[in-house]
């Protein structure tokens, strides 16, 4: 295997007695793509920014295409594209004025920022909207403008912090046929996520963190299959559900946790297991088979769910 674009052993980032990031090891290799799940809070834009070459380690290493952030910060910076949790756009400038600028800010001739403008707008959906000002843009439409941005000095990384964090599913859904496209041709995608839908399509290998630390790491299919199993059934009771009622339903199975608002009992037949429930006189409100997702391995290692 080639070298690692970006690896850390025992990264570790501390703000005064508060731990962000609790010694971490991983690579991420040319091509991949690279996820960070967990819930917020976790460490994982932290983790994002030492990367980034924005913010200093308080311990460990870290390498980025084979130098130092804190040493050689501008140079490395000049191969990412960043797309923040939050769009930074000028919104009295047109799409194609936000496009221009901020090629020219990395010091891009004009005839190549230009040139690369019209694939960019093709490539974001945007080129009906070229000349319109970014506030009166949807939000879907501003965060692929956010990211065609990034794509103007054509990065050998792109760092995605919560992409889809706000949109409507349409929205999600055709930006994740973006970042698909980008994966095609071999753009290396490092990404943060609280949704376990978009760790599982997005990313060929992820860490799974909780305060801090990694929980698991491996493709999403591996961490499912190493630590759930394949169906979920989830009831619901409502007011019915009692200490007695739940005793007798871990006794059906070999897992079962107990939220809120539902109970989940982990299985390989989950059609099975919902006739035995009945079988016993119990009848939820309502009652679900699913294949297990990441969600149910991130509850599995932490006791909680990806967001509270």
């Amino acid at each position: 295997m080639s070298n690692p674009l970006i690896s850390a052993r025992g990264l570790t980032k501390k703000f005064g007695d508060f731990t962000a990031v609790n010694g971490i090891d991983f690579d991420v290799f040319k091509g991949d793509s690279f996820g960070f799940l967990g819930p917020n809070g976790a460490g994982k834009s932290t983790a994002m920014r030492i990367i980034g070459a924005t913010s200093q380690r308080t311990s460990g290493s870290v390498s980025i295409l084979g130098k130092d952030p804190e040493i050689n910060g501008p140079q490395i910076r000049a191969h990412l594209g960043v797309v923040p949790q939050q769009d930074n756009l000028d919104m009295q400038l047109s799409v194609v004025e936000n496009l221009y600028i901020y090629g020219r800010y990395f010091g891009l001739p004009r005839k190549f920022v230009k040139n690369k403008i019209e694939e960019l707008l093709t490539f974001a959906q945007l080129e009906e909207k070229r000349d319109t000002k970014v506030e009166a843009l949807s939000g879907g439409m501003k965060r692929r403008l956010t990211i065609a941005r990034a794509l103007v000095s054509e990065p050998e990384i792109l760092i995605l912090d919560e992409p889809t964090t706000g949109l409507d599913p349409q929205a999600r859904h055709i930006l994740w046929d973006r970042l698909f496209r980008l994966k095609e041709q071999g753009v290396t995608l490092l990404i943060t996520t609280h949704f376990m839908d978009e760790a599982e399509q997005l990313c060929d290998r992820l860490i799974v963190m909780d305060k801090g630390s990694i929980m698991a790491e491996g493709s999403p299919a591996s961490l499912i299959k190493d630590y759930s199993t394949k169906e979920v059934l989830e009831l619901r009771f409502g007011s019915d559900r009692n200490q007695s009622m739940a005793d007798s339903l871990r006794s059906m199975c070999d897992r079962t946790e107990e939220l809120p608002d539902r109970f989940l009992m982990y299985t390989d037949d989950g059609e099975a297991l919902l006739e035995k429930i009945y079988a016993a006189d119990f009848h939820p409100k309502t009652s679900l088979v699913r294949r297990s997702s990441l969600e149910d391995v991130f509850l599995r290692l932490t006791g909680r769910t990806l967001i509270e």
